[in-house]
């Protein structure tokens, strides 16, 4: 990899920049702000997502200037490129936890070399968390952080993240009903980048996929698992990249089984 910039910087000013959008996001948090939806009713984009993209970018452009910066909202690329520098970000990840005045939702920033996440952080400045990960493993409010040791599917918990589309709602059904069966606890929260730093905290055991994912979703997370020792792969068991399909991200312990219970929606499809 022919990294440009020492990764320490650009570690830095992610952690500025997630920071920086995050404070702009919670200014309207339980607010009166204006909602729309995208591609479906439950899609949603406010102007909140739209001005804390403007404060990540900013801050990134002072910094550096030439980079391209792949977003989910405006006018930003929404292709990470496959040589040199570039930044991912997501503004809100979790709007519609967001728009209903619920706490789990992120601002998401990751530095990206030739394709691959070098840094990334994660804010979530409604529960007072930011998650940062450069090259030399993964903290969460300045202290380390390591996935969860359980070996024990029973003990487990794991999260079935981001979401499928209506015609696919049979899939997101086979891979749910497989978690109940194989693990101790199901979860669902409702924001992919803080599922993905549960996972690096230890505190859920995987989070899973078997949908294409936009990579302003689950680049930042999927490097903060990686550094905090645990295990990321597409649907196939290979190791995962922002252009997979499918995300299983797990402790490592009990991979195995996530990847079962993911591979379940295949046998679902239409």
């Amino acid at each position: 990899m022919d990294v440009t910039s020492d990764p320490a910087e650009r570690l830095a000013v992610a952690r500025e920049a997630a920071t920086a959008g995050g404070e702009r996001a919670l200014q309207d948090f339980r607010g009166d702000v204006a909602v729309e939806t995208k591609s479906g009713p439950t899609d949603y984009v406010t102007e909140a997502d739209r001005a804390a993209q403007r404060t990540v970018v900013e801050t990134i452009r002072d910094s550096f200037p030439d980079d391209p910066i792949v977003g989910e909202e405006d006018e930003t690329p929404n292709s990470v490129p496959e040589s040199g520098p570039a930044w991912v970000i997501d503004p809100i990840d979790g709007t519609a936890n967001y728009v209903r005045g619920m706490h789990c939702w992120t601002t998401a920033v990751a530095a990206v070399e030739d394709g691959e996440p070098v840094a990334a952080v994660i804010a979530a400045p409604a529960l007072g968390d930011l998650y940062a990960a450069g090259e030399d493993g993964a903290t969460r409010n300045g202290d380390r952080i390591s996935v969860a040791s359980r070996s024990d599917p029973q003990e487990a918990a794991v999260c079935p993240t981001l979401w499928w589309s209506r015609d696919r709602r049979e899939e997101f059904g086979a891979v749910a009903d497989a978690v109940v069966r194989s693990f101790g606890d199901c979860r669902r929260i409702g924001s992919a980048q803080y599922e993905l730093a549960l996972v690096a905290d230890g505190a859920l055991d995987a989070t899973i996929a078997n949908v294409f994912a936009s990579p302003w979703d689950t680049i930042a997370g999927a490097h903060v698992v990686r550094q905090a020792g645990g295990r990321v792969t597409d649907v196939e068991g290979e190791r995962w990249r922002h252009d997979a399909r499918g995300i299983v991200a797990s402790s490592g312990e009990i991979h195995d089984e996530a990847l079962e219970a993911t591979q379940a929606g295949d046998g679902a499809r239409q």
